[in-house]
């Protein structure tokens, strides 16, 4: 018989996530009469033997391996203790709804998963059930390189597609991990670098082909750039991490591959003035590509993994800049860039001279989570989490985060996309001592109350996941997540698409 699943994380689970101790949920101000009732593993077994059966063995793994690592990610600061039945690998938007009809059927839940980058518990499976991995939907299905567009399957890769489509002068310029897959960066609305000038993945997305939790398929809209027929449902299951749906096909918007780039790192005697000088060039409106912060202990992380192609760069607060446009506009911004610099006491001004140059300085700050995991002391782990301001406030709060963290006495450091007002902050703990995953705890819901007093959000781009969701509850009220609990309800009855995360039922 099924069983009822209910309640929430335990708080050694809590503990271990180094979340959420001081903040107070709000999922009991919406009360359903009817909680969600799972199916039990026995129940569970049956539904992946059918799934053998109709998609065959090779889309089936029980394997301990694959439920591990579909499971657990030592680079996401939440993590369940509960893991996935098994691993369903489809090949087409037709697979994941049979997947969908059975689960429905048997009141089991669905993990959409990608490249398992995500660091919010986004892809944990705290209820266990079906971890459904869309790596091999891997297709570019179409290429409108006239309409500046392309559909492509929800497992493929960001940098492979821009490398398929460079020789078209067109590109995706949505920049996170270089492992997330396009399913996945829809799911939590991801950014990166780029975004200050070119926005957030919801900026890219023409329609979608969706997967709904009774096996349905529905696409949001058609191929025009623009539309006023209708909700937009782009905007509601991009950012969804599929609690409401499954994303199995996406049409994109591309831009044109600018003629002219320059990459420039900059050093400051402290991160407020590497931030406050961020701003300024923002507020004088230097078309700028990209504008990141990496403090001195990053810098110093760099270092100890080899440097740049070699070279050790100075342990300072760093502001790295990426201009592109024409040869003149970047040159132009580059002496206003330099002048702005000076005026916050940066002591050092270096441009990168060749494309290569531009590339191992870049990827410096793209490989910063890897670097800091590749560091870490033994036996501890990594709390990396984020938040974002008003661009005006971008400053002090990396200041004051820089300083907060720091009175943990622990491996800890400031990273930020200076340019739209979010920062991370990561510190490395050791969750058996208590006492530290109490204090990163404190540490963390501190740095969220002062980013809501400055009107900012408890998440920039990672999502709300297992890890934040009482964080998302403080920031909006309980008005808001009663909203968002209705459309739930109206698309997932049974609450089986990714359940326990953004809010619990």
């Amino acid at each position: 018989m099924p069983v009822p699943i209910r309640g929430l994380p335990s708080l050694g689970t809590a503990l271990l996530s180094g979340r959420n101790l001081s903040l107070q949920d709000n999922s009991q101000d919406y009360p359903h009469p009817t909680p969600p009732i799972y199916a039990d593993e026995q129940t569970m077994l049956q539904a992946v033997e059918d799934l053998r059966a109709h998609l065959g063995n090779d889309a089936v793994s029980v394997d301990q391996g694959d439920i591990e690592s579909h499971g657990y990610s030592e680079w996401s600061t939440s993590n369940s203790t509960i893991r996935p039945i098994a691993v369903i690998t489809p090949t087409c938007t037709e697979d994941v709804s049979f997947i969908a009809k059975l689960c429905t059927k048997y009141r089991i839940p669905m993990i959409p998963y990608g490249a398992g980058s995500s660091v919010e518990g986004n892809v944990s499976t705290p209820y266990s059930g079906l971890s459904i991995d869309l790596s091999q939907m891997n297709k570019i299905v179409d290429f409108h390189p006239e309409d500046m567009d392309v559909v492509v399957e929800a497992g493929v890769n960001w940098v492979e597609l821009n490398r398929e489509i460079k020789s078209s002068g067109l590109f995706l310029p949505v920049d996170p991990s270089p492992t997330a897959q396009i399913g996945g960066m829809v799911a939590t609305n991801c950014s990166g670098t780029n975004a200050m000038r070119y926005g957030t993945m919801k900026d890219w997305v023409m329609n979608l082909t969706v997967v709904l939790a009774d096996g349905s398929v529905i696409q949001t809209r058609r191929r025009p750039r623009k539309t006023s027929a209708g909700y937009n449902l782009n905007g509601i299951f991009t950012g969804s991490e599929g609690t409401l749906g499954i994303v199995t096909q996406i049409t994109l918007k591309l831009a044109v591959i600018p003629t002219h780039f320059g990459v420039a790192t900059t050093t400051f005697l402290s991160v407020k003035d590497a931030a406050g000088a961020g701003t300024a060039m923002i507020r004088q409106g230097i078309p700028l590509a990209a504008l990141e912060l990496m403090d001195d202990t990053q810098m110093e992380v760099i270092n100890r993994t080899g440097g740049i192609a070699g070279k050790l760069l100075p342990e300072k607060p760093t502001l790295f800049l990426r201009f592109s446009g024409s040869e003149r506009a970047v040159q132009e911004s580059i002496t206003q860039v330099r002048d702005i610099c000076k005026g916050f006491g940066s002591n050092s001004f270096q441009i990168a001279t060749s494309e290569k140059e531009m590339e191992n300085l870049w990827s410096a700050r793209k490989q910063a989570l890897w670097a800091m995991l590749a560091v870490r002391p033994e036996g501890t782990q990594i709390w990396s989490t984020d938040v974002a301001v008003p661009i005006s406030r971008i400053a002090e709060i990396i200041d004051y985060s820089k300083k907060q963290a720091a009175q943990l006495g622990l491996f800890s450091s400031v990273l930020g996309h200076v340019g739209d007002g979010n920062f991370h902050q990561a510190v490395m703990y050791n969750p058996d001592k208590i006492g530290e995953a109490i204090a990163v705890t404190a540490c963390l819901n501190d740095i969220i109350d002062k980013a809501l007093e400055m009107d900012g959000t408890v998440s920039g781009e990672h999502g709300i996941g297992l890890g934040k969701k009482a964080c998302l509850a403080k920031e909006l009220g309980s008005g808001t997540i009663g909203v968002m609990r209705s459309l739930k309800r109206g698309l997932d009855p049974h609450w089986i698409l990714n359940p326990g995360k953004i809010f619990d039922f």
